[in-house]
């Protein structure tokens, strides 16, 4: 093809920034790379759960040089609709982008379902776990609700966080009763089974309770209702995970439940050429940062042949891997999923050797690293 191939990325998270790292890597010769993102900034939070029980902090960089070191530019909007015929993005702000190929990554929103709940938003989880601690410490918080909704994309983070509280609690030798209500059939069940089942039975032997494929009421403060049945539960505090559910992206057709971009195999949008998507707008059911960088390294993979250099298409089929702390012992679970449903899954006391993604994924980790490892200048 003759001159280079314009691609634009709608969406400064993970899997936008690993595309752009991706893209550099692939076709860096053959392609230029515009970035669209309503934020300046770009936060990088792979251990933001359990930032108020150690020292270490979620990282913060600006995104125009870190996009600057990936090769592409930033611009500085948000995107409105999409006009596919003419291959060209309308933003927020009355910009018209023009691009031969576009990935959306524009994440998912997050809808509170409980007025009488605190609903735990990424965003402000440290503010979330640093208000149960110092209840803790009180002596406010003896009983704790933890609900985990339907579409509530990577429900990890919260049995992480209830165990680690439940760690804390034990240590200060302050009463402390959690129970979880979730919409899973089993704790973790994207997992699989082997997994789910090590994790109920970590629970259980934690003495924290769990009521699974349930579904959850707040009526009013401290009060929770559970169908199918009549039970109530009485709590100090009730938390939440949000609902996840799709953005507005007019223009683009929306195949799948809840307002998420379906995708083929190679990450490309159904039903508009040229267009793909990744991360959490998409209709994987596992809103989750390693599935978005997959998903990413694909989708640019998949551009860079389009625009002429020598490489394989790769298909979505991801493994995930979680690490699950504040038992007497860390557990590390694996699933390999296929569709919506996992194939096979591990678990293991035992820390696994780092894998490296696939295919040829994990640029914007590795980058990320480097710069963490930098000398101070």
């Amino acid at each position: 093809m003759q001159g280079k191939l314009e691609v634009l990325i709608a969406g400064g998270g993970v899997a936008g920034l690993e595309a752009a790292f991706a893209l550099h890597a692939f076709a860096a010769d053959l392609t230029t790379v515009t970035v669209l993102s309503p934020d300046s900034g770009f936060v990088y939070r792979p251990l933001a759960v359990r930032e108020p029980f150690t020292a270490q902090r979620a990282q913060h960089y600006a995104l125009a040089d870190v996009l600057r070191d990936a090769g592409a530019e930033l611009v500085t909007d948000a995107f409105r609709w999409l006009d596919a015929p003419t291959q060209t993005v309308h933003t927020r702000n009355g910009r018209q982008l023009g691009y031969d190929a576009l990935l959306l990554a524009l994440g998912a929103r997050t809808r509170p379902l409980f007025k009488h709940a605190t609903t735990i938003q990424s965003g402000r989880l440290n503010a979330h776990l640093r208000e149960l601690l110092a209840e803790l410490e009180s002596g406010a918080l003896r009983r704790l609700v933890a609900i985990i909704p339907s579409r509530a994309g990577w429900p990890l983070p919260l049995y992480e966080l209830v165990l680690l509280l439940n760690s804390d609690a034990r240590g200060r030798h302050s009463e402390l009763e959690i129970t979880v209500a979730s919409a899973e059939e089993s704790p973790l069940a994207v997992f699989g089974t082997p997994a789910t089942d090590a994790v109920a039975r970590l629970l259980s032997s934690e003495g924290i309770q769990t009521l699974m494929s349930v579904s959850s009421e707040v009526p009013e403060p401290g009060v929770v209702s559970l169908r199918p049945g009549t039970t109530t539960l009485e709590a100090d505090r009730i938390i939440a995970l949000p609902q996840f559910y799709g953005p507005s992206t007019p223009g683009v057709p929306k195949r799948a439940r809840g307002g998420f971009i379906a995708v083929d195999p190679y990450c490309r949008v159904r039903g508009i050429p040229n267009v793909y998507a990744a991360g959490d707008v998409t209709d994987s059911p596992v809103k989750f940062g390693a599935v978005a960088e997959l998903q990413a390294a694909i989708a640019a993979r998949s551009i860079a042949r389009a625009a002429g250099a020598p490489l394989e298409l790769a298909r979505f089929s991801p493994i995930v891997h979680g690490a699950l702390l504040g038992g007497s012992r860390p557990l590390y679970l694996s699933a390999h999923l296929i569709g919506h449903h996992c194939h096979r899954s591990t678990v293991s006391d035992i820390a696994p050797a780092p894998l490296e993604p696939k295919p040829g994924g994990g640029w914007l980790r590795r980058y990320l690293h480097a710069r963490q490892q930098a000398p101070a200048t």
